[in-house]
Order: C-alpha cells, then structure tokens, then sequence
C-alpha cells in the first residue's frame, strides 16, 4: 500500500518547473553573485576604510563625516527597499566567508550566538553617539579620511586596521563556519535587520522571497544551498518566506528544480 505522504510527494515531483527557472546546481545568476561578492573581498584592502567601524568612530570624535558614515546611512536607506541584498551581493566580509565555504565547505555549527551582533552594535553606535557628542557634533566632511589618494590601505596604519577585520572575519568562520562572522559578530547586519523591520511594519512594496508552496517537492535542495544556513523548505511550506538572517542572495531559488521560489517586489 502506498504511504498517502508518498503519493503526494510523487505528484509535486511531476509538476513541470516554473518558465524561465534556472535549475542548474550554479545558475548564471549565482555565478555573477560569487564573483561579484568575492570581488568585493579582493577589493577590501581599497575599501575598507568606507565601512570601518573604528575609522568611522576616530573621525566622529574629530567632528568629521567620513565617506565610511555616509555608506552606513546609504546601507541604511537601502535595506527599507531591499533587505540584506547588499550581505548577499557585494559585502567585503560575506566575500572572503563565502571563500573560505568554497575551500572548507564547513556547515554552521550553531545559531545560539546570533544574538552577539546586537550587543556589538550596541556598543558601536554608543561610541560612535558619545564621540559626536564629545567633539560638539558633526562640522566638516571628509569623504576620503585615512586614505591615501582614496586607498585604505595606502593611509598610515592602514596595514594592521585592513588585516584585523580579516582575522576576526577568518577566527569566526573557522569557529562557527559557513558565515559565522554574519550569524554573530557582523555589526551592519543588525542595522540593515532594523530597516527591514521598519519596513515590514509598514508594510511598504519591497524586494522580497517569494513561495508557491504547491510547487514544493520536499527535496531539500534550497535549505541546503542557503548560504546563511536557514531552513529554507520549513519557510516555503510554512508560507513565511521573511527571516531577519536572510540575505536575499536567490540561492533557493536558483537550485529549486521546480520553481517554487522567486524573487518579488510586493508588499509583505
């Protein structure tokens, strides 16, 4: 007698994928995304004074806007229309994670930590606040501060302030693995999570995972391919494709062999 559970699975397994479904193990888009992200890597040591904590903080307590502030309130602004995209896309630090995934393949080993992330922001943006506070509030704008000629790492000290993120991005992943350094200690992850809130409660058309849960076979393959390790099918069966670790990357829905997951620009 076959199982009524058997029988079901077996008929979604027949259902054709959706048109225009990339089904492939590495879609065209996924590929584009790795280089795109790992670029973002190799291009830290240029870079990373526009996204450092520290440098932004030095310069707050001068007075000074750096372009590092002025990228934050960019990411900010961003993540009230598209989420975490930029974790997916083109952050630095999921650049050299996703590298190390490539190399080791080593899964997540637990999430009880997640929550350190937002006592680190906590504690940045307290410094960052008191630092304002202590040089009389913001006055001048120095887009390029601690770079030489635009170049982090050409700036005084830019040698030891670019390789200890990468040593704390590397110590994380190797202790928790597969985007360790996102799940616990990443401090633009809780900011880009709080405008995605404000953005769910107000309910605004934005960039968001879609499901059709008829389409799901219960294969696996997109919990599996996630990079930031959710369970991707409990989401797409429980209807509730939002999760504040998810960074928008498509990978579920680029290895789903039946379309049962797409990007949408709607409201939640």
């Amino acid at each position: 007698m076959v199982s009524p559970v058997k029988d079901e699975q077996e008929n979604r397994s027949r259902i054709p994928p959706a048109a225009g479904m990339r089904t492939g193990p590495a879609s065209s888009r996924q590929r584009i995304r790795l280089w795109l992200i790992i670029l973002s890597f190799i291009l830290y040591p240029v870079t990373f004074a526009y996204i450092s904590c520290p440098i932004i903080t030095e310069a707050a307590g001068l007075g000074i806007v750096t372009g590092g502030l002025v990228v934050f309130a960019l990411l900010f602004a961003s993540s009230l229309m598209v989420g975490r995209l930029w974790c997916g896309y083109l952050c630095p630090s999921g650049g050299l994670q996703e590298a190390c995934n490539l190399a080791l393949r080593w899964p997540l080993r637990t999430r009880k930590a997640d929550w350190l992330k937002y006592l680190i922001i906590l504690g940045i943006f307290g410094g960052m606040g008191a630092a304002i506070w202590s040089a009389g509030g913001l006055k001048t704008i120095d887009l390029f501060y601690r770079t030489e000629n635009g170049i982090s790492i050409l700036a005084a000290g830019g040698v030891a302030a670019f390789l200890g993120p990468v040593i704390l991005i590397i110590i994380f992943t190797l202790v928790f693995g597969k985007r360790g350094f996102c799940h616990t200690f990443c401090p633009i992850a809780p900011m880009l999570i709080i405008g995605r809130k404000i953005r769910n409660l107000f309910r605004w058309p934005a960039l968001q995972l879609a499901a059709d849960s008829s389409r799901c076979i219960d294969c696996g393959k997109c919990s599996k391919a996630c990079p930031m390790s959710l369970d991707v099918n409990a989401m797409v069966r429980q209807g509730q494709m939002e999760n504040a670790e998810c960074i928008l990357c498509g990978n579920c829905a680029d290895t789903c062999p039946q379309g049962a997951l797409r990007y949408a620009w709607k409201e939640q």
